[in-house]
């Protein structure tokens, strides 16, 4: 079985993406990982050289922002054709899988494999939110995702490059748990890295989003969490060396969302129903 690494990143520098320990938490696994990586000014490409591993290899796409949200998609397809193998692990530049489900993973491909139905593997999320030491855990949060896919099934990119389609038809992937847990510091770095997070979703996305705009870099929301475990041994350098870097966040606003937050959290408790969870795929 050969499984294909694929990441793609830009700015990783100046956005400050953890993509060393990200393409390093995925080798293990992976006979190659390619990177697409993107115009950038920063030394990104030294950056993911840097890595030092024969596995790696870059490849160079367009990534043209007029195309906005769906450029991401766009560029990941591209890495995604460029795997010649039976799956890819999909990594994102902000991502960084626990060395715990490097075993997980592969025991789940030694069952799946043979099962054409299904299509792609999920891994569970943590997600961090200001720091280190909180994790965000209301429906915004997205508490999986399709991160192994695999490769001649007509599996597509899908939107902005969260997820996966497959088909003319896109529809959503077959995929199964893996016990694998993918940890997102996307929402943990810097003030200054994530005022350059803004200012790139403003370009990309356009002003229609709501954080492109002024305003406090993050806000208090429902459902905030103190992280207890221990982060990623690839990642644990990076994470002490910005301990101290955190985003103070404003005063949480109750609105629409916020509530809804709080009703679908206690109905889940009350029932174990997970209301409101949008999912890119039908799990089998």
């Amino acid at each position: 079985m050969r499984i294909i690494g694929i990441s793609l990143v830009a700015n990783a520098v100046r956005l400050d993406f953890p993509i060393v320990p990200a393409l390093k938490s995925v080798l293990p696994l992976c006979d190659e990982v390619i990177v697409n990586v993107g115009p950038s000014d920063d030394g990104t490409l030294d950056l993911v050289r840097s890595v030092g591993d024969p596995r790696v290899r870059v490849i160079h796409g367009v990534w043209d922002r007029s195309a906005g949200g769906g450029m991401l998609a766009v560029e990941t397809q591209r890495a995604l054709d460029a795997a010649k193998g039976d799956w890819a692990v999909y990594i994102q530049a902000d991502e960084v899988l626990h060395e715990d489900g490097i075993p997980l993973i592969r025991e789940a491909l030694g069952t799946v494999n043979g099962e054409r139905g299904v299509e792609g593997l999920l891994a569970e999320y943590v997600h961090f939110y200001g720091s280190f030491d909180t994790i965000g855990t209301n429906r915004r949060w997205y508490r999986r995702e399709v991160r192994v896919v695999r490769l001649g099934s007509g599996v597509m990119s899908h939107g902005d490059a969260q997820g996966f389609r497959v088909g003319s038809e896109r529809r959503r992937i077959r995929a199964r748990r893996s016990g694998a847990r993918m940890f997102h510091y996307g929402w943990a770095r810097s003030p200054q890295a994530l005022a350059a997070k803004r200012d790139a979703h403003a370009e990309i996305w356009g002003a229609k989003q709501d954080w492109a705009s002024t305003g406090p870099l993050l806000r208090r929301e429902y459902g905030l969490a103190p992280f207890r475990g221990a982060h990623p041994q690839v990642a644990a350098a990076w994470v002490r060396e910005r301990m101290d870097q955190r985003t103070s966040l404003a005063e949480m606003r109750w609105n629409r969302d916020q509530i809804r937050f709080l009703v679908s959290d206690w109905i889940e408790r009350l029932t174990g129903w997970e209301p409101f969870v949008h999912r890119n795929y039908v799990e089998v």
